[in-house]
């Protein structure tokens, strides 16, 4: 049984009204729901504020106006099917919220106040209205992020990749909640450097949390494809990682490793940066 401190009470997703969020949608409110959790979902619309400094210069007024009109309008019409596919989740205890210009203030201080944030493939791969908050999320916010690719079964089988550096650590840590959820904990990696993680030292870490978890080092070799091959081996359902590379503001710059699982696996990833 999960511990109070460590219990998720608010899984939040951004959305922007696009139809593959549908899916992403309701993999987050199973994730709410099996923590009894509150689904906090929240409409991102474009920022007129940000387009003030393209549209001051070199633009008679009237095209300006004609611009923000026909952004007003795209920005009511996603609102409009943001609420329908929010209204089509089942899960009960469920909020909706627009946010406000300016719209990455207000995404940023909701995230703080969330356990989980939760976005789609898309996002994950750089693509769509959400992939600059995605990469804001994570890079910046150094939140706990779930990329939703598919459905799964939060009881089944979770792999966590773990090297012993920071973000790795970082991510094995506060992933402990939904682990405690798992029927089946893997911990995985390969040796490197000259001071290879003890991957039996995470096991014990999730030991004292209640976490039986297996260990499996892998076989040197391009640590990308050999992570992705030991989740497929496992049959995972979800894998944890750490988020490498660096971040300025509106400048991102991810490690190898973190690039080949956002945009080119199939898993579902749990990570934190």
């Amino acid at each position: 049984m999960a511990n109070k401190g460590q219990a998720w009470s608010r899984i939040t997703i951004p959305v922007s009204g696009a139809a593959t969020e549908v899916k992403t949608l309701q993999i987050a409110a199973g994730i709410a729901e099996s923590f009894e959790a509150e689904l906090n979902v929240l409409f991102a619309p474009p920022d007129p504020a940000e387009l003030s400094p393209w549209l001051g210069e070199g633009f008679m007024g009237t095209v300006q106006m004609s611009t923000l009109d026909s952004l007003k309008a795209a920005t009511e019409e996603s609102e409009l099917m943001a609420r329908s596919h929010f209204s089509a989740v089942a899960y009960g205890e469920k909020t909706f919220a627009a946010l406000e210009s300016p719209v990455w203030q207000d995404l940023a201080a909701e995230t703080r106040l969330s356990d989980l944030v939760v976005f789609g493939e898309n996002s994950a791969k750089g693509q769509g209205m959400l992939a600059e908050a995605f990469q804001q999320v994570l890079m910046e916010e150094r939140a706990a992020v779930f990329v939703a690719r598919q459905p799964f079964e939060i009881t089944g089988t979770a792999v966590v990749a773990w090297d012993g550096k920071e973000p790795s650590s970082r991510a094995a840590r506060r992933a402990v909640a939904i682990l405690k959820k798992a029927s089946r904990v893997v911990v995985i990696g390969a040796p490197s450097g000259d001071n290879p993680p003890k991957l039996d030292r995470l096991a014990a870490y999730y030991a004292a949390h209640g976490i039986a978890a297996e260990v499996d080092v892998l076989q040197k070799g391009e640590i990308h494809t050999t992570l992705v091959e030991a989740a497929e081996r496992h049959g995972a359902d979800y894998m944890v990682a750490g988020a490498y590379g660096r971040s300025r503001i509106r400048e991102f710059a991810f490690g190898g490793t973190t690039r080949y699982l956002l945009q080119n696996t199939g898993l579902n990833l749990y990570m934190a940066h």
